[in-house]
């Protein structure tokens, strides 16, 4: 086997922890695949024989890949105006297999992608290489060209906006599906008072009907506002489809089997937090959720 086929087989083996990085460096499953794709073709150029820690030489070539990405987006003005939703990672309640064992293991919720989306490129680098990946910080700093303090300083600010708009989770995914399901069963029965008490009263709903379809974006903050809101889609409570988004309860709305949106929740002391909404059919169709006729 010759020194490419091994670096091959070897990449191979990091492949899944490359992916994970950049999905959370870019919130894009497509430009994560193309991140990690970049990073074998700049790998496999480069060769192996200086490098002592693949795993990590291999890390610091996708975050470069993704860094270079991100500042592209915000000199082109790719930045949206409006509501944006990450791409979810969906998977059925009951799914079986490592698929489905690795997105529980390794997840990250959709309110946090929906955050990081607003940190400047260097400091998401800096937070998602350290707070998720436990990156030090002496291998951070020469990606963004800084220091090692400057880049502690940029995850801090990170890791302050992160802690701000994403509020942290209930574990149990039990808690967190009864949660669900009682908005659904007050949603159903058009119970106004039964949905504001499920609802914490910030709670924030972030919709995201894509581009030019403004009656389907959203930004609602407040129980009343989200329960206003939310009994006026009853129509659709018989196609809603327990899900897991992002490692957590959510649901696919699937008229026909046909998936309409991805909704992930954020549950915290018994309460929604939060309710982020994918309803772009561009992107959910690229997505390729399979049919979800029940």
């Amino acid at each position: 086997m010759g020194g490419s086929e091994v670096l091959a087989a070897q990449f191979e083996e990091h492949r899944s922890h490359l992916k994970a990085v950049a999905y959370r460096m870019l919130g894009s499953l497509s430009e994560a695949e193309d991140a990690v794709q970049e990073t074998w073709l700049r790998a496999n150029r480069a060769g192996t024989a200086q490098v002592e820690n693949l795993g990590g030489w291999l890390t610091t070539i996708a975050s470069r890949v993704c860094l270079n990405l991100l500042r592209a987006r915000n000199q082109r003005g790719e930045q949206p105006l409006g509501v944006h939703m990450p791409d979810p990672l969906v998977t059925r309640p009951d799914a079986a297999g490592p698929e489905r064992e690795a997105i529980l293991a390794d997840s990250v919720g959709l309110a946090m992608l929906v955050v990081l989306d607003t940190l400047a490129p260097a400091e998401r680098l800096a937070f998602v290489l350290h707070d998720l990946f436990t990156v030090p910080f002496e291998e951070i700093a020469p990606i963004v060209d800084r220091t090692p303090a400057a880049a502690r300083q940029l995850a801090s600010r990170g890791r302050r906006r992160v802690q701000e708009g994403a509020p942290v989770p209930e574990p149990d995914p039990g808690k967190q599906r009864e949660a669900v399901d009682a908005f659904f069963a007050a949603s159903r029965n058009g119970d106004f008072t039964a949905l504001v008490a499920v609802l914490d009263p910030d709670v924030v709903l972030r919709a995201d009907g894509g581009a030019g379809r403004t009656a389907a974006t959203a930004l609602l903050r407040g129980a009343q506002a989200v329960a206003g809101q939310a009994v006026t889609y009853t129509k659709l409570a018989p196609f809603v489809r327990p899900a897991l988004v992002n490692g957590a309860a959510g649901v696919v709305v699937a008229p026909h089997g046909q998936p309409l949106s991805v909704m992930g929740f954020t549950v915290r002391n018994g309460r929604i937090v939060a309710i982020d909404v994918l309803a772009d059919p561009a992107r959910l169709s690229a997505l390729d959720l399979g049919d979800w006729s029940g």
